[in-house]
């Protein structure tokens, strides 16, 4: 199907990729800096999950449509920006700790029965944020049949492997940035001091997301 420099090429091309800050990076440092490194790896799961449903997608045939369709593809677009605009809005409204102390509170809630709940909502977050992106869907299209050998006789099998193998690899890329932004939490007094403006920044960032969604347009228009 594929032979071995060009597997080790897509293995680094599909790193380099995941190293390049976006919606999904940002999703991750900020939940690891807000709630720790099991926040961060559990939104990078939800990340995962996601590409796995563009994946699957794209082997069907919707990715093909959301290329062809412009109708399709700003649906989708639509879906996706509101989503972005409504999580930075959020974050931006966030209320801020009520004092400096109440850092010991924070670590006593994260401990207490209803962490798992919220670990749920930031892999459910995660998996919404790349679901509902079409430019993902465009991206796996685009990217993955170039390492599909012309003569393979199954594609789209050929397509889900490869397209699993790069979600596999970007597992401990998502984890190097879940573990880089804990590290930081933990080690940096002014972060932890100012942790209630990064909902503010990461808020501005999502809308700047929302926006440029919004703004653009189908490749290949």
């Amino acid at each position: 199907m594929i032979e071995t420099h060009q597997l080790l090429l897509f293995i680094a091309a599909g790193w380099l990729l995941n190293l390049t800050p976006g919606p999904d990076v940002l999703y991750i440092v900020t939940n690891a800096l807000k709630s720790g490194v099991r926040a961060g790896l559990v939104a990078g799961f939800g990340i995962t999950a996601g590409c796995f449903v563009h994946i699957a997608a794209a082997a069907v045939g919707v990715g093909a449509l959301l290329a062809a369709s412009a109708t399709a593809f700003t649906a989708l677009k639509w879906v996706g920006a509101a989503y972005l605009l409504w999580m930075g809005v959020r974050m931006l409204w966030a209320k801020a700790p009520a004092d400096a102390a109440g850092g010991a509170d924070l670590a006593a809630a994260r401990a207490a029965p209803s962490a798992p709940a919220s670990l749920k909502k930031v892999f459910l977050g995660g998996f919404w944020t790349n679901v509902l992106n079409p430019k993902v869907a465009i991206f796996f299209l685009a990217f993955v049949p170039q390492f599909i050998a012309p003569g393979t006789e199954n594609k789209a099998w050929a397509f889900v492997l490869l397209g699993v193998l790069f979600n596999i690899n970007a597992i401990p890329v998502n984890a190097g940035w879940a573990l880089a932004a804990a590290w930081m939490a933990r080690r940096q007094g002014a972060i932890q001091r100012g942790m209630h403006w990064l909902d503010r920044v990461a808020g501005a960032m999502f809308i700047g997301f929302g926006i440029r969604l919004a703004l653009s347009e189908r490749p290949g228009a």
